[in-house]
């Protein structure tokens, strides 16, 4: 095929579950490509010489070499190619946002639609699983050294899946009493399929890691402890779980509940119901999950305050497009300034209108006060959901080296912390950011463990790459 020809293939679209349907329940929304629209869909990649989607890419997989083996009908292998680089293929194809990583480098958005890479990605899994094809590697023979591992979210999960098929036993260790981290309790299953994870621990654990829930490192026992059971190193890998508070006054009245603890509450199997009328304040993706959590938990009437404008909001436009499908209500340049209540219980939520003032080196332009602009919004909750930090507890004891924002400083090659048996990636590092970039730092810290136990150099041959 030529490229007009090429060019000239409209973006192919995945079926989805109609508005009315999927507000009901926290069944997948979108279903995946078939055959004939993955073919097409393949067939509009370039194959550009210098693929600029690879660089877009946080884990830097072969999306023209995996797409290529798609269009000619090499599934199977396509699947083996995206699998050498990525450890959780089917959760990052579901996920990532795509639009500010690979596609949003993709040639082909310049001037139209970028190549769908995270549908195609997903198809080639999901094609995997329908054909009941193999999806895992060889377990390899267990060695003398064992591996703690804090943390059961990507960075964790691809630590223990990198380590294992070298052989390291290893154990996890969750806090919560789900598996998967902020996979589980911070993302809806209406984004990630519950099994889709399950699945993931299931070949974990055929390849000899142990999962032990309900236990909090710092708290339960430490990382010293870990070190005199016997653990040649420790990787932390605990997520953004703490929500960010507004602070504004009333925030500590009834009907305000934070964003991540909203949705890990929802997600471990909590009844929640918010009433009919809820606030969501935030633009992120964080936000988009509360405001469609709380309506198929029951809510109604749901809107989201955004201080900026929706060309401003960090959230994947995806999302944004399935909230508003929804129903839900975007109030742009708006902020919560304070929460009135009474008997202890929000009744209504001040706030400001804003406007756009100077603009950063990056184009996002800050939010300015509009004096005066007072105006009430009657609720009977809101969710603010803003940002999140990672919890320090799990170094508690050790004296380990820490960013202004209570991340870990690490070695940007090895992600050797300052304590140096103990190595850590994905949130811990970089606070709240994307599920690839965890697997990439978690796929480094994998070489610098095996390094480190087996005495070898920590850098040798080695190289910084940015996760960006």
């Amino acid at each position: 095929m030529e490229t007009k020809e090429r060019m000239e293939i409209p973006r192919q679209f995945s079926r989805e579950l109609p508005v009315a349907e999927r507000i009901k329940s926290f069944a997948e929304v979108a279903s995946g490509y078939e055959a004939k629209s993955a073919q097409l869909e393949a067939e509009r990649c370039l194959q550009c010489k210098k693929p600029k989607c690879r660089e877009g890419c946080p884990v830097h997989n072969d999306i023209p070499g995996f797409i290529k083996l798609l269009r000619e009908g090499k599934i199977e292998e396509a699947y083996w190619l995206d699998r050498e680089t990525n450890s959780l293929p089917a959760i990052c194809s579901r996920v990532c946002p795509h639009e500010f990583q690979c596609e949003g480098h993709c040639i082909r958005g310049k001037k139209g639609e970028p190549v769908a890479i995270g549908m195609l990605e997903r198809y080639i899994v999901d094609w995997m699983v329908a054909n009941n094809k193999n999806l895992l590697k060889a377990c390899a023979l267990p060695k003398d050294k064992k591996v703690a591992i804090i943390g059961s979210g990507p960075a964790g999960m691809s630590v223990a899946y990198y380590l294992a098929h070298l052989g390291y036993p290893c154990t996890i260790f969750e806090s919560l009493p789900v598996s998967g981290g902020m996979l589980a309790v911070g993302i809806p299953a209406y984004r990630l399929p519950r099994p889709i994870i399950e699945a993931e621990f299931d070949a974990l654990r055929n390849c000899g890691v142990t999962v032990v829930n309900n236990i909090t490192i710092g708290k339960d026992k430490s990382l010293q402890d870990l070190k005199n059971e016997g653990f040649g190193a420790v990787f932390l890998g605990p997520g953004a779980h703490s929500s960010r508070k507004l602070g504004v006054e009333g925030e500590e009245l009834a009907g305000v509940l934070h964003g991540v603890d909203y949705l890990r509450r929802v997600n471990v199997g909590e009844q929640l119901n918010l009433g009919r009328n809820v606030v969501v304040v935030g633009g992120g993706n964080v936000a988009i999950d509360c405001a469609r959590t709380a309506l198929r938990t029951g809510s109604d009437q749901v809107f989201i305050l955004y201080r900026r404008t929706k060309a401003e909001m960090p959230a994947a436009q995806a999302e944004i497009h399935h909230l508003e499908e929804e129903g839900v209500r975007i109030e742009m340049l708006a902020a919560p300034v304070k929460i009135h209540g009474e008997n202890g219980r929000l009744t209504k939520i001040e706030c400001l209108r804003m406007k756009l003032g100077a603009c950063d080196a990056s184009g996002r332009c800050r939010p300015e006060v509009v004096e005066g602009s007072n105006f009430m919004i009657e609720a009977d909750a809101i969710i603010p959901a803003i940002s999140q930090d990672v919890d320090p507890t799990a170094g508690s004891g050790l004296d380990f080296t820490m960013t202004r924002w209570g991340t870990y400083v690490v070695d940007e090659v090895t992600m050797q912390t300052s304590v140096d048996w103990v190595f850590a990636a994905g949130d811990a590092v970089l606070g709240p950011q994307t599920v690839a970039k965890a697997v990439f730092q978690a796929k480094e810290a994998a070489e610098s463990i095996h390094r480190f136990l087996e005495g070898k150099s920590l850098k040798e041959g080695r190289q910084s790459f940015s996760p960006e």
